[in-house]
């Protein structure tokens, strides 16, 4: 199935502000962290959601249940991330063990170590200075005050610095974050708060899933009906999805990941909360659903999350360094191969739009209208597939073998890829700029095609 035919929607898309009515949320009784001086009074927090029709997300986070592993890479100080551990078992059977958890006694678990997640912006419109609230969720990760959620749901205050991210736990304590780093390749972000002795939650191992296991999600549906629980199945792994946003400047960014498919109830306001299995182990972050096919087909009950093992790491990184460091980067701006072209014996595959000046892709000898094909082993049918490829496969200083189609000759090209961050993409940026002031000029040729571009 081609992801282009459905509409996959995430925070930063959604219009939806203020609230719904007068629905105030009870105060549940299990405790939550110590207030600080700054705690604010008043019913659950006012939120804001995450899309553009139906939203993405989820929320929730874990006390796991049996033996805990310290997660070695970021223990650091009073900085802790626990790992739980599960049976390696096709089949869970609920039991009083102590392993597999009632729904009753994970929500009680876990509501502690999740948050709603409200970002305030300031706006001036015709003169009248206005403020409005998007809201997410997000859950505790360590004791000393770190929280994960979506890249998209904190997205506005990246770089704004008028923009405030504001912390609510479940018995109405509030605080106000900073934002420690963002990597929205993988739509994930990490918050700090100034607070101590938090319940963080524990990470589980999303490879040991199996499709028609239970998992639960605590979230923020709506942005009003806070601290929901709601449950479902995994109802299939290795998702390809692509996903699409507007940036400050109004470009469309499109983010492509590898997701697993649930139908727990997602609805806008769940986005940047964990996925739990029955044991109580945070396994995967919930990031977007499918609401309608671009045909109009409705669609129920498809969600999905991005596997907490494909974002330890980048956790880890976001908390050190502020940012992702290793990743591969090309320095190329890449296009599909449309069916048209296709049609006229165009081979499919990820079309090179632009190669920035200075760039690994340049010193490799890729050449504008170059069609790649593959990396090693691994075939190239889209700008997705090198998109995927890359993130999944490869590390900056990693040498791979691309196969590319020059004038409908194929040909062998040795890359050593570059890290990305700001410097190499800003590179892009400039190149990219100059050719498509170039491209307008133009005529024929392959990027006169309307293709949808990815950057790397």
């Amino acid at each position: 199935m081609d992801n282009n035919d459905f509409n996959f929607y995430n925070n930063e898309n959604d219009g939806y502000r203020g609230g719904f009515g007068d629905y105030t949320d009870p105060v549940p009784a299990t405790p939550g962290p110590e207030a600080p001086n700054n705690k604010k009074p008043g019913k659950g927090f006012p939120k804001k959601i995450v899309a553009l029709v139906l939203a993405c997300a989820i929320v929730g986070g874990g006390a796991g249940v049996g033996g805990a592993a310290i997660y070695q890479n970021m223990n650091k100080g009073g900085t802790v991330v626990y790992e739980g551990e599960r049976p390696k078992v096709q089949t869970v059977v609920n039991n009083n063990d102590g392993q597999p958890m009632t729904a009753e006694q994970l929500y009680a678990a876990n509501l502690a170590s999740c948050v709603g997640i409200t970002v305030n912006t300031t706006v001036n419109i015709f003169g009248q200075t206005t403020t409005s609230a998007a809201s997410g969720s997000g859950f505790v990760l360590t004791q000393d005050g770190y929280i994960v959620t979506n890249y998209h749901v904190i997205e506005d205050a990246v770089d704004d610095s008028s923009v405030t991210i504001e912390v609510s736990f479940a018995d109405d304590t509030k605080y106000t974050a900073k934002l420690v780093g963002g990597e929205q390749d993988n739509d994930i972000a990490v918050l700090k708060i100034d607070a101590t002795g938090l319940q963080p939650v524990t990470l589980g191992d999303s490879s040991q899933l199996v499709v028609g296991e239970s998992v639960y999600a605590i979230g923020n549906p709506l942005g009003e009906l806070t601290f929901t629980l709601t449950d479902g199945i995994v109802s299939a792994l290795d998702r390809l999805i692509t996903t699409s946003s507007q940036d400050a400047n109004g470009n469309t960014v499109s983010t492509t990941l590898n997701v697993l498919q649930t139908n727990c109830a997602i609805n806008p306001g769940n986005s940047g909360g964990p996925l739990f299995d029955s044991y109580g182990n945070v396994v995967g972050v919930v990031s977007a659903k499918m609401t309608q096919s671009s045909s109009g087909v409705s669609a129920e009950g498809l969600g999905f999350a991005i596997p907490i093992n494909d974002v330890k790491d980048i956790i880890n990184d976001l908390i050190e360094h502020g940012y992702v460091t290793g990743k591969p980067y090309m320095g190329v701006q890449v296009k599909d191969v449309s069916n048209e072209l296709q049609n006229f014996g165009i081979t499919a595959g990820a079309l090179v739009s632009y190669v920035a000046e200075g760039s690994c892709a340049e010193k490799a000898g890729l050449q504008v209208n170059d069609i790649i094909t593959a990396i090693d082993d691994t075939a190239i049918d889209s700008s997705t597939a090198l998109t995927a490829a890359l993130s999944s496969n490869y590390k900056a200083g990693d040498t791979a073998t691309l196969t590319v189609i020059r004038n409908q000759q194929e040909m062998k090209l040795s890359i050593t890829f570059d890290e990305k961050n700001e410097q190499t993409e800003a590179a892009n940026q400039i190149q990219d700029q100059s050719n498509q002031q170039q491209q307008q000029q133009q005529s024929g040729g392959y990027y006169g095609w309307p293709f949808g571009g990815y950057s790397w």
